[in-house]
């Protein structure tokens, strides 16, 4: 078995307007870095629509109605005070973002792939149930969670998130489901200014790990290590969905740790480890936030040379 890429012409047409941090050349980046001889072992598909059923097992009716009536024919829409915007090709974009989720988690669970890379955009963490933010508008990780639930009939479903950022819709859309486990590393304090450490859900299925602003791979390692992975052992996932933003790497001008490539180079593999002992490898990564382009399309490319190694 190999590793999928799903990605999407259309996941370039979600065009948020000049100087948004969360352009198409994020995508384009990520593109040209895995598209080079060293990943011709990975197998490419093209991402397919997703459902509104889909969308409707983590985001509630009347959110997903008021994200429809809000797509534009042309010029821009916003969603929230600004960060996240709609343009004429946005719903579709979003849309193949749950679809590569969903399909990424049908390929692990039928063998198809040993795990799966979606190069899609615009991200989806912080988009909450009954809201966008922060850049996102629906939240294709929680979806693919919910997704393995309900139709794989899976007991526990965990999603891993590295990006710099909390997400803190995953976290509220899993915070009552103790089927659905989250875990976040993230800079704190800092947007959306969620995710302490005292925040765990109903049954302990959030466990938080903020790093202070300035954190280097020393501390990020050691914090990984001590709270994050005996964490997701102790869940024993069936399955493992990484929500892999970039945006923690040094390059980065929206945030403030100081990661290397080689750090998330060492984060993938140790999931890796615990998706070999608990879910025979299955994993689901998903393109979260990264916006320098030369970070994010070098961590990218590290990120998926490990699923390819696997």
């Amino acid at each position: 078995m190999t590793t999928l890429i799903y990605t999407h012409d259309a996941c370039l047409e979600h065009k948020p307007g000049a100087g948004h941090p969360e352009s198409p050349e994020r995508l384009k980046a990520v593109l040209r870095a895995l598209r080079t001889p060293e990943f011709d072992g990975a197998e490419w598909r093209e991402a397919p629509m997703g459902t509104r059923e889909q969308v409707l097992m983590i985001h509630t009716e009347d959110f997903v109605t008021d994200v429809e009536d809000a797509s534009p024919h042309r010029g821009t829409m916003p969603l929230d005070g600004g960060d996240t915007v709609m343009s004429p090709g946005s719903l579709e974009a979003v849309m193949r973002c749950v679809g590569a989720a969903c399909a990424g988690v049908d390929a692990v669970m039928d063998k198809e792939a040993h795990n799966v890379f979606c190069a899609t955009r615009p991200c989806g963490h912080h988009a909450e149930p009954n809201k966008a933010m922060g850049f996102c508008i629906y939240n294709q990780a929680a979806i693919a969670g919910a997704y393995a639930y309900d139709v794989h009939k899976l007991e526990r479903v965990a999603v891993v998130d590295f990006d710099v950022h909390h997400g803190n819709g995953t976290q509220a859309a899993f915070y009552d489901r103790p089927e659905l486990f989250y875990a976040s590393s993230h800079q704190s304090h800092f947007y959306p200014g969620t995710g302490s450490e005292a925040e765990t859900g109903v049954s302990h299925n959030i466990v938080n790990v903020p790093l202070p602003r300035g954190c280097d791979s020393a501390l990020f390692r050691e914090q990984i290590a001590a709270k994050m992975l005996p964490a997701i052992r102790a869940f024993n996932p069936e399955l493992l969905i990484i929500s892999a933003g970039f945006d923690a790497h040094h390059l980065d001008p929206l945030a403030g740790l100081n990661l290397q490539d080689d750090d998330f180079d060492w984060v993938t593999r140790e999931l890796l480890k615990i998706a070999d002992e608990t879910c025979e490898g299955r994993v689901v990564s998903i393109l979260e936030g990264g916006y320098s382009l030369e970070g994010l399309a070098s961590a990218t490319a590290i990120h998926v040379k490990a699923l390819m190694d696997h």
